[in-house]
Parts: structure tokens; C-alpha cells; sequence
């Protein structure tokens, strides 16, 4: 397996050997290439790697290709998920979208060239939902920040009020004791 950290993670679950090595000679330049025969396999592979993007081979002995997805899903919810597949069965495809929400279904043969893009746009995909999450967060993150600082000069204001309206009666106060009634005043123009 390649070790280059900075390749994208991706994972290939098929039965037949064959088909494990040449989709791993294919893409192993391209991309960091972990390779399963079932899908027991897969979810150990997926408990030990960060992996972006799982293919899986549709017809394998213990469990679908459909139904390893539907358990990647729950389990690893960002990671995007494809079906490789030799035949064309309609209802697989339905399951694959509605039960493991694949990304794509694509039939074997396949071409490298064809594989290596839609691979890539994928991946592309799972970079645009890391980066929305982060900007939500830091959104999220901004957003309690300018609370606290909205709160914090509310009550700076409510100080500051306070204190101008305390000055103020105290003000009133002197200008009372000091000064004579309005009636005095009167009196004396």
C-alpha cells in the first residue's frame, strides 16, 4: 500500500483478487489505496484509517456491496461511497441510492480514465463538506463570540445609563437645595 500522507485515502472492498490488484496498479500513484477482500475487512481498514472515499464490488459472498455502504454510513457518515459492480440490476441500484446513498454506481469493466474522474470528483465533494463544516463551525464559534460581546456592551451601556441618570438626579438634588423655589425667584424680579 502507498504511504504518501498526502495522497487522498481512499478504499477498495472486492472478493476477487484480481480485480484488488488491478484497480490498486491502477490508482496507487494517485491516490493513498487501501485495499479489502470482504467487508469485515473493510470496517477493520475504516476503524484504523481515515478514508474519504469507499468503492465496493456489489456482489461479494457475505454481505452486498449495498449493504457494507448502509454500514459505512451510519458509521462514518462523511465518507463518500460508491458501487462497482458487473451486472445491471435495477433493483441494486434503487437500494444504493436509497439505503447506502451512494455517490455513484458504476459498471465494470470500468475505464481507468473514466474511474480516475469521477474518483476525483468525488473527492472533490468530500472536500466541499469538510470545508462547509469548518466554516459552520467557525461560524457557529463567531457568532457566540459577537453574543458575548453584544451582551457584554449592553450591560456597559445599562452601567453607563445608570450611572448618567444617577449624576443627573444628584445634580437635580443640589440645584434644589442650593437654589431658592421658583416662587422666591419670582418675587425678587
Amino acid at each position: 500500500m502507498n504511504t504518501d500522507k498526502s495522497l487522498p485515502p481512499i478504499l477498495y472492498i472486492d472478493d476477487e483478487q484480481d480485480n484488488l490488484t488491478v484497480f490498486y496498479s491502477a490508482f496507487r500513484r494517485n491516490f493513498k489505496v487501501y485495499l479489502g477482500n470482504s467487508a469485515q475487512e473493510g470496517m477493520e481498514i475504516m476503524k484504523k484509517h481515515s478514508v474519504h472515499l469507499v468503492l465496493a464490488d456489489q456482489r461479494m459472498p457475505e454481505m452486498t456491496g449495498i449493504e457494507f455502504l448502509e454500514k459505512v454510513k451510519l458509521e462514518y457518515p462523511d465518507c463518500i461511497r460508491m458501487v462497482l459492480t458487473g451486472f445491471t440490476d435495477v433493483e441494486a441500484i434503487i437500494q444504493a441510492i436509497n439505503k447506502g446513498r451512494v455517490y455513484r454506481y458504476i459498471t465494470k469493466p470500468w475505464s481507468k480514465d473514466d474511474l480516475k474522474i469521477t474518483i476525483d470528483h468525488a473527492l472533490e465533494t468530500y472536500e466541499l463538506k469538510q470545508q462547509n463544516r469548518k466554516l459552520f463551525t467557525d461560524l457557529e464559534e463567531a457568532n457566540l463570540t459577537l453574543e458575548k460581546k453584544v451582551i457584554e456592551r449592553t450591560k456597559k451601556i445599562e452601567t453607563q445609563r445608570r450611572e448618567i441618570t444617577d449624576s443627573i438626579q444628584y445634580a437635580s438634588r443640589i440645584q434644589s437645595a442650593l437654589l431658592p423655589e421658583k416662587e422666591e425667584l419670582d418675587k425678587h424680579l
